[in-house]
Order: structure tokens, then sequence, then C-alpha cells
């Protein structure tokens, strides 16, 4: 029989919106440590998991739905509705494709696009991260 996680486990929400903030930067620095080490792969999708820990901060401070992968897309599309920059509806789009290069062959993946990717997630982090704050 499985037991339960004791009560003085279950973090505030405060502090999990915090925490996303915090790995979703710790994800971003490493996926630019693995593009500098030539590894395209774990550098795209450690990018993608900075988009999505970002994604769950801002999901969690605004109180939407985001259990799954594929809830990423409405949570985005939300945003653009409240973030005011007109760049961000491009942006978002490059955390997926950093995603679907992790399974991609390594012929097919070019080091100047991964980066470029990288730093529009970078960028969209910045945009989402005031949207965490309570």
């Amino acid at each position: 029989m499985t037991q339960l996680a004791p009560p003085d486990f279950i973090h505030p929400e405060g502090e999990a919106i915090a925490d996303y903030r915090r790995q979703a930067r710790i994800f971003l620095a490493h996926s630019r440590e693995y593009l500098a080490a030539d590894d395209l792969h774990q550098a795209s999708e450690k990018g993608w998991a900075a988009a999505a820990w970002m994604t769950k901060a801002v999901a969690t401070a605004q109180g939407w739905e985001y259990e799954r992968h594929g809830q990423f897309f409405p949570v985005m599309r939300r945003c653009e509705g409240v973030v005011a920059d007109g760049r961000f509806a491009d942006w978002w789009p490059a955390a997926n494709l950093l995603h679907e290069f992790f399974y991609t062959r390594r012929v097919f993946l070019d080091p100047e696009m991964v980066g470029q990717r990288i730093d529009q997630v970078a960028a969209m982090l910045d945009l989402l991260e005031p949207l965490t704050r309570e």
C-alpha cells in the first residue's frame, strides 16, 4: 500500500511557483552549456524544459490548469492575451520545436538553429516571469 506524503511535504503555492521559476532558469543555463558542448539533443530538451517549467509557474500563479504536456499550448494561448509583446506568439512555438529536436537525428540538427530557439525561449521566460508574481 502506497503512503501519502506527510502534510509538511506539501509546499505552499508561492513556494512551488518560486521553485518552478528557479528550475526553469537552471534548465535554461544547462541548455546553453549543452549547446556549447555541441550536445544538441540535450541542449534542445533542456530548452524545452525551461519553457515548460516557467509555464508551470505561470499556470500555478494564474490558477490555470497545467498538469500534462498537451496543456502547454492552451496556457501559451492564454499568455498571448496577457503578454504585451507581439513577438511572444513567435517565441513560444520555439519551445515546442526544441522538444521535437530531441527526437530528430543529429545529422538534421543545426547548432545555430538550436541556439536561436534557445535564445527565443530565454526571451519568452523574461516575458512570462512577471506573470508568476503573486
